[in-house]
């Protein structure tokens, strides 16, 4: 469906196996900082994935009982180094939405492309505040800009 799909390719000079261990391993060294990007904007929280299908990606911020964790996604396709996927949650979607995240890891020369895809934008009504009052390809252009800087921050640690 037009305005569904974002896509988002990166080449890191890494081999596939250590490209998937630094997205999901270390996702908290490279994921930016920021209200932009995570949602206790400048202060202090963690990014946690974790491994396998049913692990979550997870941001933590506070310490011990106010401690607090917002799921941003839930693990459901896990196959290192090639693939994850997950259903993605926005902090303002509601109990039953949700959107779906692909990411591929492919050998390429001698290091890897990695290729997010971010769709299922269509199941939500085009009022949702995820949106940002943008609609179709501009929503879509939006979010594939995000994605771009978000893998921008990931290449940039990962090659060092």
């Amino acid at each position: 469906m037009p305005g569904d799909v974002a896509t988002v390719t990166v080449s890191v000079a890494v081999p596939p196996a250590q490209a998937f261990e630094v997205f999901t391993r270390d996702i908290d060294l490279w994921w930016q900082r920021g209200l932009r990007f995570r949602n206790a904007g400048l202060g202090p929280s963690r990014m946690v994935l974790e491994a396998g299908v049913g692990g979550r990606f997870v941001e933590l911020s506070g310490e011990g009982a106010t401690q607090r964790a917002i799921e941003i996604g839930h693990i459901t396709h896990w196959d290192p180094p090639a693939r994850l996927a997950m259903r993605w949650r926005n902090s303002n979607f509601a109990a039953r939405e949700s959107t779906q995240l692909e990411i591929a890891f492919v050998a390429f020369g001698s290091g890897t492309r990695v290729t997010v895809r971010h769709h299922g934008w269509s199941a939500l009504p085009a009022d949702h505040p995820a949106r940002h009052g943008r609609q179709g390809a501009a929503f879509i252009r939006t979010t594939g800009l995000w994605w771009g800087d978000v893998l921008s921050a990931y290449r940039t640690h990962t090659n060092g």
